[in-house]
């Protein structure tokens, strides 16, 4: 292809030459075809890509499709039901939601019915009219610790950082949060100005301990302080791990980082923003308990909660011995699935670490139940919740509420083009180019963003309706039945058998399944 090249440019060139010979207007093609050439001579001696040298000017063809191949197949290749993480169905859902259109489906599913893993709610004869319900319940998070409890709605935006994603796009989840009445959590990027637009606020605070932190990185008390006590701040949430990247530290690239970043999250700039894996605020389970303490008293007695993507089980039950041998709780616990998303990590980790989010809530809440201590604390769940029965599906199986990052992203105008890490984000939601964010508007965003969290709350509780249950504590484990293979099917009360109460308390009598990780906890260590 070198040779050809060459002998095609020769003859181009050529017959260039007579034609302008011919007539001089001809000398305008010499714009084209000299740029060209140069390009393929560029191509055939440099030494970085083989494919370019190899085929002169062809070749970068080739990555120009690489680069549209994304966009290729979402648009003219893929079905409505292919697309991942979320397909076709889902966002369409999610978008007609949040401008208020019909998501009515015609004809029928598409799914197939009698493939492993499709899931049902088992609705009831004694279904309830859906106008005699609550079209939007709240639930109570607040041990009996607790002096600030807060009510919650069952739906909410999940935690997404200021640096992640624009001011506009913050600014307009915090908006809508404020016009539908549900919690926005900040994400661990730290407490922005544009998280205090007036929306509840639940302040995540990393290993980083960003708006909260000393020059060296360690936890600082009157930082936290100071914000913790700000009225729209209800909650604060202690940030283990997340689903995307579990045991590895948060990443905001440093093309991300702004001065304003940088100041908010008290950094300085010019690096990637890369947080510890691990807190250096509590080193044990029982000095977790201690600083859960601390924030409880700096924080006013607002409900105190931790974010985890379960791993090694034996450091929950760890956390939940210590919670018994103090008895001081945590308010909630924000499970976060393995399928959860983000805006950077490694492959491995998205693909392969951390418990799926259905065996993680399962756990948590048996593990709650065994010690005696789950009517203390409630269970959040995070991973790929988009829609209403989502929302029953992990309260089936011992979640209190759920949040959701990508669906609200999606109510924003997020089109999964999966540019999130890049800073090249064209919705203007995951990215810090004024070129790209200005294109957002957060006063209607923001109005789409609280009519989606209020059409599937709606949806949420006329499958409750549905199903003979008249408030989101009452659904069971029996009230969702899901297919193990193609003639054999269960639901999650025979998937995952409750735990008696108390049953984790007495050393001598552990269930078999929770023996060899209760015998590996202790207060003393993660």
């Amino acid at each position: 292809m070198r040779k050809a090249f060459l002998v095609v440019s020769i003859t181009v060139l050529s017959v260039t030459g007579i034609l302008i010979y011919i007539d001089c207007k001809f000398s305008l093609l010499l714009a084209i075809f000299i740029p060209l050439i140069l390009m393929g001579l560029y191509d055939m001696y440099q030494s970085k890509h083989t494919i370019k040298r190899n085929f002169p000017l062809l070749g970068r063809m080739r990555y120009l499709l690489e680069d549209l191949g994304p966009e290729m197949r979402q648009y003219f290749i893929e079905t409505d039901t292919e697309g991942k993480p979320f397909n076709r169905l889902q966002r369409s859902m999610v978008y007609s939601r949040s401008k208020k259109e019909s998501d009515a489906k015609p004809f029928g599913t598409q799914l197939n019915t009698y493939s492993k893993g499709y899931e049902w709610i088992n609705h009831s004869i004694k279904a309830i009219p859906f106008e005699e319900l609550n079209h939007n319940p709240r639930v109570k998070i607040g041990s009996s610790q607790c002096t600030k409890p807060y009510f919650a709605s069952m739906f909410n935006i999940s935690a997404m950082s200021y640096g992640s994603l624009s001011k506009n796009a913050i600014t307009a989840l915090n908006e809508g949060a404020k016009a539908g009445g549900f919690y926005h959590n900040t994400g661990e990027g730290g407490l922005s100005p544009y998280h205090l637009q007036g929306g509840d606020v639940v302040w995540n605070i990393g290993t980083g301990y960003f708006s909260c932190r000393n020059n060296d990185g360690t936890f600082n008390v009157d930082q936290f302080e100071k914000r913790a006590t700000l009225e729209t701040v209800k909650m604060i949430e202690i940030k283990f791990s997340q689903g995307a990247k579990p045991g590895h530290g948060g990443i905001l690239p440093k093309e991300k980082v702004t001065d304003e970043i940088a100041a908010i999250r008290l950094v300085d700039k010019g690096h990637d923003i890369i947080s510890p894996p691990s807190h250096s605020a509590f080193k044990t389970p029982l000095e977790l308990m201690d600083f859960v303490l601390l924030l409880r008293e700096k924080s006013g007695g607002k409900p105190i909660g931790m974010k985890i993507c379960i791993g090694n089980k034996a450091e929950f039950i760890a956390i939940c011995k210590a919670m018994v041998q103090t008895s001081t709780y945590v308010d909630f616990i924000t499970v976060d699935g393995g399928e959860g998303g983000t805006g950077a990590a490694p492959p491995e980790y998205s693909d392969h670490v951390g418990m799926p989010l259905r065996d993680a809530v399962a756990f948590v809440h048996d593990c709650l139940n065994g010690f005696g201590i789950k009517d203390q604390i409630k269970i959040i769940a995070s991973g790929k919740v988009i829609s209403g029965f989502d929302i029953i599906h992990n309260l089936s199986i011992g979640a209190d509420l759920c949040n959701s990052a990508r669906g609200m992203m999606f109510a924003l105008g997020c089109i999964q083009a999966l540019e999130c890490h890049s800073n090249t984000c064209p919705t203007g939601v995951a990215t810090q180019d004024p070129k790209l964010t200005r294109g957002l508007v957060p006063e209607e965003k923001s109005v789409r963003v609280a009519r989606y969290q209020m059409e599937t709350v709606k949806s949420a509780v006329d499958l409750m309706a549905s199903a003979g249950i008249a408030h989101p504590d009452d659904v069971t484990r029996d009230c969702v039945t899901t297919r193990l293979d193609s003639n054999k099917v269960a639901t999650f009360a025979q998937l995952y058998p409750e735990l008696v109460k108390g049953s984790l308390l007495d050393e001598n009598n552990i269930p078999e399944e929770f023996s060899y990780f209760w015998k590996k906890a202790t207060v003393d260590s993660f």
